[in-house]
């Protein structure tokens, strides 16, 4: 399940861009990033009610894969049978509907998992992550599928409209395979008395009050303006050096996605290191840690090229474990730890909103308005590469500016085991 789940996910999300810049729509990359942290504000916690009260959690699974996946497939259709006249009204609105249904997929799995567990008498805190790990190998081999298989047009599938057919058709296939997962009981029905913020875990918003909760959750949405920048983008900037002499026919330039890979390879590696800089370090270090990993993810691809200087590509991609792992996982320990047991699912959820809804969208929105003014403000290849080169540096930059205040304001006092 876990491995399905991420290949859907993987067979467009890093090469999406590259595909709307050819064509015509590269302004319009970050509209459709962004739009998965508009869905994720809403559609997680629709379908998580649903699945709470009315239909088995593996049920709604199934029902919003189906109907990702349909969306999905019908995204890639469309484009196929329009060839060069592709009608942006049309493929982002099928689009959209795809991400409205998947996006709750991640946290029904993860509930689907943790009842399989629990009823078999497994320890979810113990069992469950290697598990997750499969998500990830999933990611990867779609990645790799996508950028190594090739179309009749004799153009990769990560730079065409089947990155969209091959998601659709993992989703689909998840749908059907979800029928035979265990069953999820629904909860019984809130007790009579709750108010509707009790009833509805609007009062984690309550942490906002507490000085720390409400400076933890401000960086988290900071932090997550940084997520989707590269997964929009870096797919389409290390293409883009195809258009330039002495870098054309690069292996890196060529196989963007391969490339990228690396970074899903770094961060299931790095979720073995967070026990061990947990313990060292503690949750602020380890915060801080990944928040100056966006800072060098950013800055060598700035410096970075995919012929002699591919090398600073591939750090890029090493640090991404991370900057993505550290912050995301020491983040979610840190709201398990400082909240009352019966808001922490609803304070990882706004945890999750903050992040993944809110700072992801405001992140695309902002990262589209620099790439577009140093980026397709040109036509001409070397100019663009030159654009690409100061708007990674801009969010390197933004990147440490995030660190140091984070740094400066938010006050943990760690203490080490046996103290």
């Amino acid at each position: 399940m876990n491995f399905l789940e991420f290949a859907v996910w993987g067979a467009y999300l890093t090469s999406m861009g590259s595909f709307l810049a050819k064509v015509g729509f590269g302004e319009q990359i970050w509209l459709f990033y962004a739009t998965q942290g508009f869905v994720s504000i809403f559609m997680p916690a629709l379908m998580g009610i649903l699945a709470d009260k009315w239909v088995p959690a593996q049920k709604v699974l199934a029902l919003c894969h189906g109907l990702a996946g349909i969306f999905m497939a019908g995204a890639g259709y469309y484009a196929m049978t329009s060839g060069n006249e592709v009608s942006f009204s049309t493929l982002f609105l099928l689009y959209t509907l795809s991400v409205a249904f998947f996006m709750p997929t991640i946290a029904l799995s993860n509930s689907v998992a943790f009842n399989a567990l629990e009823e078999s008498g497994l320890d979810t805190v113990k069992d469950f992550p290697p598990i997750r790990v499969f998500g990830t190998v999933g990611f990867i081999c779609s990645m790799l599928f996508v950028n190594f298989m090739i179309n009749d047009r004799d153009i990769q599938y990560q730079h065409s409209y089947e990155q969209f057919i091959v998601s659709g058709i993992l989703s689909i296939i998840l749908c059907i395979y979800s029928f035979s997962l265990p069953e999820c009981p629904c909860k019984p029905k809130e007790e009579k008395g709750k108010t509707f913020m009790e009833a509805t875990g609007l009062t984690a918003f309550t942490l906002f009050k507490q000085k720390q909760f409400a400076i933890f959750f401000i960086f988290s949405m900071l932090l997550g303006a940084s997520l989707q920048i590269t997964n929009g983008y870096a797919n389409t900037f290390i293409t883009s050096f195809t258009g330039v002499e002495g870098f054309a026919n690069t292996w890196g330039a060529n196989n963007a996605n391969a490339l990228i890979s690396l970074s899903q390879i770094s961060e299931t590696l790095c979720i073995l290191l967070i026990p061990f800089f947990m313990k060292r370090f503690g949750i602020k270090n380890v915060m801080l840690i990944a928040m100056f990993g966006w800072v060098f993810r950013f800055a060598f691809f700035g410096l970075g090229n995919p012929g002699s200087l591919v090398w600073l590509f591939i750090l890029s991609c090493i640090v991404y474990g991370v900057a993505f792992d550290f912050f995301n996982i020491s983040g979610a320990l840190f709201v398990n730890d400082n909240t009352d047991k019966d808001i922490r699912s609803s304070a990882q959820g706004l945890f999750m909103l903050m992040t993944n809804g809110l700072g992801a969208s405001i992140g695309t929105w902002a990262a589209g308005l620099v790439v577009n003014h140093f980026v397709y403000a040109h036509t001409d290849p070397v100019a663009q590469i030159s654009g690409w080169s100061t708007a990674w540096y801009i969010f390197a930059a933004y990147a440490l500016v995030v660190a140091i205040l984070f740094a400066i304001l938010f006050k943990y006092k760690h203490e080490r085991e046996g103290k």
